[in-house]
C-alpha cells in the first residue's frame, strides 16, 4: 500500500478517535479529556500503520517503544487528572460561550486539531513500520535516546506526583530530585524521547519524517509545554522567580547559588 494512502487511513483513525473523545467531553463538560488520549492517539495510528504494512517484524522497533511511551503517558495523565475537573486552559476557552458554541468550536480547535497533529507528528512511526531494513547502529542509538528520555520523564512525573500528594507542599515550588537540576525535567525527557523517534526514522531511511519529530519538540518548547507553563507558574508560585534564577530551564545542570 502506498505510503500516502496509509497516512490518510491513520489520519482518519486519529480524527475518529478524537471525535469520540469530543462526544464524551460534551456529555461531561470536560474538554481536558483530550489530554488523556494524546498518547493513545499515537498508539492507535502506529498500530493501524503497522497492520496496513502487514505486521512486519522490523516494525516492532517502533511499535514497542510507542506502546510503552503512549500507554504510560495516557495512564499517568488520566490518574493525575482524575476527579480534578476541567483544566483551567479549557475553562478559559469556554468562558463567555454557550454550551453549543463551545462544543462546536472545541471539536475543530481542540479535538480535530490534536487528531491531525497526532497523524502528522507520528510520521516517524509510519517511516519505520513500512521498511524492510534499518541501519542498526542508528536504530540502537534511537532506542537508547528513547529509553533514557522515557526513564527521565517517568521519574520526574513520579517525583512531582509525590510532592503534590503532600498537603504541606501546597503552593510551594518543587525543587527536589530531578527538579533541583531542571525546571522541566519531564519535558526534557519527552524531548529526548522524540529525538529517539527521529533517529529511528532516520535509521529506516525516513529522513522525510524527521521534521515531524522536530515539530513535536518545538510544540513542547514554544506552544503547549515550557513557555505556557512558565507563564502560569510565575503568576501562581511566589517563590518561582528565585527558582528560575538558580535552576536551568530544561537541560539538567547544577543549581546556581
Amino acid at each position: 500500500m502506498a505510503g500516502w494512502v496509509m497516512f490518510l487511513v491513520g489520519f482518519g483513525a486519529a480524527l475518529a478517535l478524537m471525535t469520540g473523545v469530543w462526544a464524551a467531553s460534551v456529555l461531561r463538560r470536560d474538554a481536558s479529556l483530550v489530554d488523556r488520549y494524546w498518547g493513545l492517539g499515537f498508539v492507535l495510528v502506529t498500530l493501524v500503520w503497522w497492520g496496513l504494512a502487514g505486521w512486519p517484524v522490523l516494525g516492532l522497533w517502533i511499535v514497542i517503544p510507542v506502546l510503552l511511551w503512549g500507554l504510560r503517558l495516557s495512564a499517568f495523565i488520566t490518574w493525575r487528572n482524575w476527579d480534578h475537573g476541567e483544566d483551567g486552559r479549557y475553562t478559559d476557552m469556554r468562558a463567555g460561550r454557550s454550551e453549543g458554541a463551545f462544543a462546536a468550536r472545541s471539536l475543530v480547535t481542540i479535538f480535530w486539531l490534536q487528531g491531525a497533529l497526532v497523524a502528522v507528528i507520528g510520521l516517524p512511526m509510519l517511516a519505520v513500520v513500512r521498511v524492510e531494513a534499518v541501519w542498526w547502529p542508528l536504530a540502537v542509538a534511537g532506542l537508547l535516546f528513547w529509553a533514557v528520555g522515557l526513564f527521565f520523564e517517568t521519574l520526574a512525573d513520579a517525583q512531582m506526583a509525590r510532592f503534590r500528594a503532600d498537603p504541606g507542599n501546597r503552593g510551594q515550588v518543587m525543587d527536589r530530585g530531578l527538579w533541583r537540576y531542571s525546571r522541566h525535567p519531564n519535558y526534557f525527557g519527552e524531548i529526548v524521547v522524540w529525538v529517539g523517534f527521529g533517529l529511528l526514522a532516520l535509521a529506516a531511511g525516513g529522513w522525510w519524517a524527521v521534521p515531524s519529530a522536530v515539530l513535536m519538540i518545538l510544540l513542547i518548547l514554544r506552544v503547549s509545554g515550557v513557555t505556557l507553563l512558565e507563564s502560569r507558574l510565575h503568576e501562581s508560585r511566589p517563590g518561582y522567580a528565585d527558582y528560575v534564577r538558580r535552576t536551568n530551564t530544561l537541560i539538567p545542570g547544577p543549581p546556581r547559588s
